[in-house]
């Protein structure tokens, strides 16, 4: 079995493992692990399958993301690690506690529910895929390509953060771009019905954003009868990094009593 590569920042107190969201990189998180660490905790910053530096793998499912994490776990001697998981990485935390509650001692979900989602990354998923590297050389030109796809700059920006120097002189993309391209409907599925967790869990809803209704309520306490909910105000589905003070300051009061 392949192991995930990981950033391990700080090198004692409670174990903390950070789940990045679709396309992204345990790296993207690395101002939060630096702070995090200094307040009592290891961090693991991961990059799952098919992102970042961690292997590629034909397979793409919940079920084996949440799998790549007991192995991560059992290779580095973690006992019931706590996970915070934003967006397609929520879901994993999800997964992992209702499916594998033996390495789970709590976690946090940044902005998602354990619904079933529209696929919406059609077309970020088709510029991404769309980038020819034998003419693109420079980032310039790789954003100018994502922008006829994507009008955010933003989200170009967070985007381009997968390309990297794969020679002196040619570009490339840490993504498994060729298999992400096609999972938009895996990536967007909820869990099963009967799946549940008793562990304690916090879920962080953005204000401006809609990937968690009032109306999932409901479905997130079916799920996880010990579920919290908090709001961050004037926030979108970045929520950790539009207001950074305000997410880690919720996440470092709740963590404080598994400390």
């Amino acid at each position: 079995m392949n192991l995930l590569h990981s950033n391990i920042i700080g090198n004692t107190g409670v174990d903390l493992i950070i789940l990045h969201g679709f396309l992204g990189m345990g790296d993207n998180w690395k101002t939060h692990a630096k702070r995090l660490s200094q307040v009592g905790y290891k961090v693991h910053l991961i990059d799952q399958r098919n992102h970042g530096k961690s292997f590629w793998s034909d397979a793409f499912n919940y079920t084996l993301m949440a799998r790549d994490l007991v192995y991560y776990c059992n290779i580095h001697n973690l006992n019931k690690a706590i996970f915070l998981g934003h967006s397609m990485g929520g879901k994993v935390a999800m997964n992992l506690a209702c499916e594998f509650p033996e390495i789970v001692k709590a976690f946090i979900v940044a902005d998602i529910a354990p619904k079933n989602y529209e696929p919406h990354h059609q077309e970020i998923l088709n510029g991404l895929s769309n980038l020819d590297f034998k003419s693109i050389d420079t980032r310039l030109l790789a954003d100018k390509e994502l922008a006829r796809y994507i009008e955010d700059s933003t989200i170009r920006q967070f985007l381009l953060k997968n390309l990297y120097w794969k020679t002196s002189k040619d570009l490339a993309l840490r993504v498994n771009i060729d298999i992400l391209k096609d999972s938009s409907e895996v990536i967007s599925r909820g869990l099963e019905e009967d799946a549940n967790s008793i562990h304690p869990c916090l879920f962080i809803k953005g204000e401006n954003s809609d990937y968690i209704l009032d109306s999932d309520k409901d479905k997130i306490n079916h799920h996880f009868p010990n579920a919290q909910h908090q709001l961050i105000t004037e926030v979108g589905h970045w929520l950790h990094a539009e207001d950074p003070n305000q997410f880690f300051n919720i996440i470092y009061h709740w963590l404080e009593k598994f400390s």
